[in-house]
């Protein structure tokens, strides 16, 4: 298979995978064992970082009535009393502060992990079992229904679940956003929006960061071929997760998130099977 075609597989991937509670990482790194990828290759590293910029975007489409009522909104809110510090888009800043040194300190240690089967493996089952518990014991005890509501604890809350979920590949940053939110008294629709809208300062950051670092780093830089290569994961992530944000949230409105903490339960099990061989 040529790398065009690996760009078109992970890309699909990538799109599917961002925004549900499983792992995107995860399943990329597991995408690319089985197509045979160098894991030691900087640049498939990197391209596994940057395409998931062109599933973030699609949330900037997706919501963007949204993030301009918010934009227009600040910083007194919609209400014209809040204080700039309590607007969701503060909320959303400071959550991505407590969320983004950590992260970057300890970079290193995540691209470690990130070619470790077993720790994505346990992540998955691990994470599983706590989001099914999570979402089975505070459902119903939601006291925030939406975001213009929430709290500075609960931004911080998130953020520091956010930590935990870059740590260990496989916990899913829109698992432990969620599930963070729940704990804190978010819905499920609500923990679910903060996540999207998290996950573009968030992933700006990470994707631009990791493409500078190995532009500067690659002793030849980018070829025709890489950029292209580099462009075309981009573009299917973007279409991919375009589709994919409409149908999980009417999912999760509806049905929880149960099915997805088993689904993480047998594939954590199976990778380790897998890695084991």
């Amino acid at each position: 298979m040529n790398e065009y075609m690996q760009a078109i597989v992970i890309g699909i991937v990538e799109g599917l995978t961002e925004f549900l509670p499983v792992s995107s990482t995860a399943h990329i790194r597991i995408t690319q064992g089985l197509l045979g990828q160098d894991a030691e290759s900087d640049y498939w590293k990197m391209f596994a970082v940057v395409i998931q910029l062109g599933a973030i975007l699609s949330v900037v489409i997706f919501f963007w009535k949204r993030l301009w009522s918010f934009a227009i909104s600040y910083p007194k809110g919609e209400s014209g009393q809040g204080q700039w510090w309590s607007h969701p888009l503060a909320l959303v800043g400071l959550s991505f502060v407590v969320t983004a040194l950590p992260c970057f300190l300890i970079d290193k240690q995540i691209g470690e992990f990130l070619e470790n089967y077993y720790v994505i493996g346990s992540a998955l089952i691990v994470g599983g079992i706590l989001m099914w518990l999570i979402d089975g014991l505070f459902s119903s005890r939601a006291t925030t229904t939406s975001m213009e509501p929430m709290s500075l604890k609960q931004a911080i809350v998130i953020g520091l679940a956010q930590i935990l979920a870059a740590a260990f590949p496989g916990t899913s940053r829109s698992m432990a956003t969620i599930a963070g939110g729940q704990v804190m008294g978010l819905s499920r629709s609500a923990a679910l929006e903060f996540s999207f809208f998290l996950s573009i300062p968030v992933m700006f950051a990470a994707t631009g960061y990791k493409l500078l670092k190995y532009l500067l780093d690659a002793p030849t830089g980018m070829s025709a071929t890489n950029w292209g290569v580099l462009g075309v994961g981009f573009m299917v992530s973007f279409v991919v997760a375009l589709l994919v944000i409409a149908w999980f949230m009417r999912w999760v409105r509806t049905r929880g998130f149960v099915p997805f903490a088993i689904y993480r339960i047998i594939a954590g099990i199976a990778l380790i099977i897998w890695a084991a061989q």
